[in-house]
């Protein structure tokens, strides 16, 4: 048997230079509703992540992506506008316009994120670490430029 597709992940974006992962449980200060999601920040300050893997629906919130199924998780990325309008062909402020068209439940394809796209944020169903290892080192730089500022 094989690692487990989520721990596999979180194991390859955790081992990028300077980067502290949490993952939400009791203790952590994060609602019962995130328990189990990953949160990937530059440095230990933990202010704001560059990346995220969320394991379950909020419901009223964050349902789209269909996490209730066995085996889901949706890895989330901040693209940046740029990255954002080269992926998907328009820019994080047209999302609304285009929200309708997109099958936020299909696996292994880049598609806007069902509630931060508007802030420049993309999402993957179930990525191969390896198709997503480039823009999630990409975010990580990113943030830790901003970190130095």
């Amino acid at each position: 048997m094989g690692i487990d597709p989520l721990d596999a992940l979180t194991d390859r974006i955790a081992g990028l230079p300077d980067v502290t992962a949490v993952i939400a449980g009791p203790g952590t200060g994060a609602p019962e509703a995130a328990w189990g999601d990953r949160f990937f920040f530059v440095g230990d300050e933990r202010m704001r992540p560059f990346a995220t893997i969320v394991v379950r629906d909020v419901p009223g919130f964050d349902e789209r992506s269909g996490l209730h199924r066995p085996g889901v998780f949706r890895l989330n990325v901040e693209l940046g506008r740029a990255r954002f309008r080269t992926l998907f062909g328009y820019g994080p402020e047209q999302f609304a316009a285009h929200q309708s068209t997109i099958d936020f439940t299909v696996a292994g394809q880049w598609f806007p994120h069902p509630v931060y796209a508007v802030q420049g944020w993309g999402s993957m169903i179930n990525p191969d670490p390896a198709d997503v290892l480039p823009l999630i080192e990409r975010a990580r730089d990113r943030s830790a430029a901003r970190r130095r500022r």
